[in-house]
């Protein structure tokens, strides 16, 4: 149950810090082009992490 609750809790940070990349990304966008790709290929990332979480959580959440 502890397991469940460190992988939750790690998804809601790495949530959170995906949401303010992508919010850096856009108010970037218009000033420095090359920062916010920098911001958004670190938020490509990091979803690439959250995806993996929430797959390993679904498969938490069954056993």
């Amino acid at each position: 149950m502890e397991t469940n609750n460190n992988i939750k809790n790690r998804q809601n940070k790495l949530n959170e810090r995906y949401k303010e990349l992508i919010e850096q990304a856009y108010n970037f966008r218009q000033t420095d082009s090359e920062l916010s790709d920098f911001s958004e290929f670190r938020a490509m990332k990091l979803l690439n992490r959250l995806n993996t979480l929430r797959y390993f959580f679904r498969n938490q959440a069954k056993l």
